[in-house]
């Protein structure tokens, strides 16, 4: 059985629950107390994006171990709880008996155990949902319930924000080829025919008098010219890789949190010099 101040160090740590397995299901929400016992009955647990929804799990079969509360539940069966409307601070009698039967408890056996007596009628509110941090103890139960003090808890929700991170998008290279036209200037050269005369000498006059007198003749020669010619090769000319990186830019996040009230209903008698207080 855990105790009230198990709970209170939980809450004041900032407790998380997790299943049979040790896998995490959620942080510690609100604790709810057996209105005839005291005794923690109830816890939530946070859940969904940012926390905002809060699912009942109950510590009839929990355990505590270090900083964590242990349920024989996985994560998958808590979130798939019923969710309860507790704006009252209180499960109703057909809540509990709702949250038992999907747990696959006895809630006749439940309630007896807790302290009720066996055999005996349920209470209509058996549980009230208290929000222990900061107290010495875990007391001020509802002044409605069958035994109380002469105070009352006063409870508020805290917006707490975190973070996760989640897959937006996929960037991805993708190399393809393109054709396009390079010009370029290339000089080349080509062989033209040039008719050279030169005067007979004494020093040629045997090679041009070497023939016959008078004769026709042909003589021919080759030209040569340059011409471009286009060669290509591959060479790598960079490298290129994806990379990311952080950019860290605020958000604003609205959400609507509750307060309970404490005010005087009648006659307050307040004694003179006295000051009524309203919170």
């Amino acid at each position: 059985m855990i105790s009230t101040d198990q709970i209170q160090e939980l809450l004041n740590s900032g407790g998380t629950v997790v299943g049979g397995e040790g896998e995490k299901i959620g942080k510690i929400g609100q604790v709810y107390l057996d209105d005839e016992t005291g005794k923690p009955e109830w816890v939530t647990v946070k859940t969904g994006m940012f926390g905002g929804a809060e699912t009942f799990i109950p510590l009839a079969e929990g355990t505590i171990d270090g900083d964590t509360i242990r349920v024989p539940y996985d994560k998958d069966t808590v979130k798939n709880a019923p969710r309860m409307d507790d704006s009252e601070g209180h499960l109703s009698k057909d809540q509990e008996a709702a949250l038992y039967e999907y747990y696959g408890m006895a809630y006749t056996e439940r309630t007896s155990d807790s302290g009720l007596p066996a055999g005996g009628a349920p209470q209509q509110n058996t549980g009230e949902r208290k929000d222990l941090s900061g107290e010495s103890g875990v007391q001020g139960r509802d002044t409605s319930g069958p035994t109380t003090d002469d105070a009352m808890t006063r409870s508020e929700e805290k917006l707490r924000v975190g973070t996760e991170k989640v897959e937006t998008g996929r960037a991805r290279l993708r190399k393809y080829v393109v054709t396009e036209n390079v010009s370029t200037t290339v000089p080349v050269s080509h062989e033209e025919v040039r008719v050279e005369r030169e005067p007979i000498t004494e020093a040629n006059r045997g090679a041009a008098t070497s023939g016959s007198d008078i004769s026709e003749e042909e003589h021919e020669i080759t030209l040569h010219a340059e011409r471009a010619v286009v060669e290509k090769e591959t060479v790598p000319v960079e490298r290129v890789r994806l990379g990311t990186e952080t950019v860290t830019e605020n958000q604003e996040v609205n959400e609507e949190v509750r307060k309970e009230r404490i005010d005087t209903d009648g006659d307050t008698g307040t004694a003179t010099g006295g000051e009524e207080k309203k919170h």
